[in-house]
């Protein structure tokens, strides 16, 4: 029986380490491409250290495209949906996990036909409404169609944290003397904290990484989100320079792996809170 456990417990690892090399891959050949010079981009040899390793590109990526900017939109615009989407889905997920009646049924079907439509079916109506009220080409204007792209889903996933804390807690400490909103205040958002926590890094990992919305309503280079500034490394041809774009696509997420690991211990602190307040 030792034998087996060693056997398969050998057999898992190397499933997990061959996992973590087709996952981490891409990643590696992305920082190698991004230090690799043009001369040896062009010469198409296939080797994963480069031999003469240069910051050329970056300092192309930086000059050309006007990253610096692009990347202050994007952190802006996907800062400002991500607090707005977690004020407005923790009210909203709260109903739907503890009410019954037609608001909850309408709100579940909204979020379920939010879900099954196609994205590109909401950009027409999304683009005339945005002119009308005078937000096209603009941060603001992004943030608001943000916002109504990441709700439904940011509600639904909440929605199942705030399901999970049991009702006894709460009618606990309602007859401990606490209203309703001192039960919410104390009980039910510390203990819903890594869900808002995983609230967080989805929407601000969607808003951070759209391209399609903000392809289509912004105009201006100065309002350009870095997924839009990085698409300006093709020319009309449909040819890359691979170099700079690779740098760029380099430095384009840092402020997602950054945001991940500061937020990932929260999530992981407020689990074992939760554990022990529950």
């Amino acid at each position: 029986m030792r034998t087996r456990r060693i056997v398969i417990r050998t057999l898992q690892y190397i499933a997990l380490a061959g996992f973590l090399l087709f996952l981490g891959f891409p990643f590696l050949w992305l920082i190698s491409t991004a230090f690799k010079s043009s001369s040896e981009l062009n010469s198409l040899a296939v080797n994963l250290v480069p031999s003469q390793p240069t910051l050329e590109n970056f300092t192309d990526a930086f000059e050309a495209q006007g990253l610096v900017r692009a990347a202050l939109n994007s952190i802006i615009v996907s800062v400002a949906t991500t607090v707005i989407v977690v004020v407005i889905s923790v009210p909203g997920a709260y109903v739907l996990a503890r009410y019954r009646g037609k608001i909850r049924a309408m709100g579940s079907g909204w979020i379920l036909v939010s879900q099954i439509v196609p994205v590109a079916l909401f950009l027409l109506p999304l683009f005339f409404i945005l002119r009308t009220i005078g937000l096209i080409d603009s941060l603001a204007g992004l943030v608001l169609v943000y916002v109504v792209y990441t709700l439904p889903f940011s509600l639904w996933m909440l929605q199942g944290f705030v399901a999970a804390i049991p009702v006894d807690v709460e009618e606990a400490g309602a007859t401990d003397g606490a209203t309703k909103l001192q039960v919410l205040a104390r009980i039910v958002f510390p203990l819903l904290r890594p869900g808002l926590v995983a609230t967080a890094i989805f929407t601000f990992v969607a808003a951070y990484n759209e391209f399609f919305f903000a392809l289509v309503l912004l105009q201006s280079p100065e309002n350009f989100t870095l997924s839009v500034a990085l698409s300006t490394f093709s020319n009309g041809e449909g040819l890359s320079r691979i170099g700079p774009l690779a740098a760029g696509a380099l430095i384009a997420s840092i402020p997602s792996v950054v945001v991940f690991a500061i937020l990932q211990r929260r999530l992981t602190g407020g689990l074992l809170a939760g554990a022990v307040k529950g």
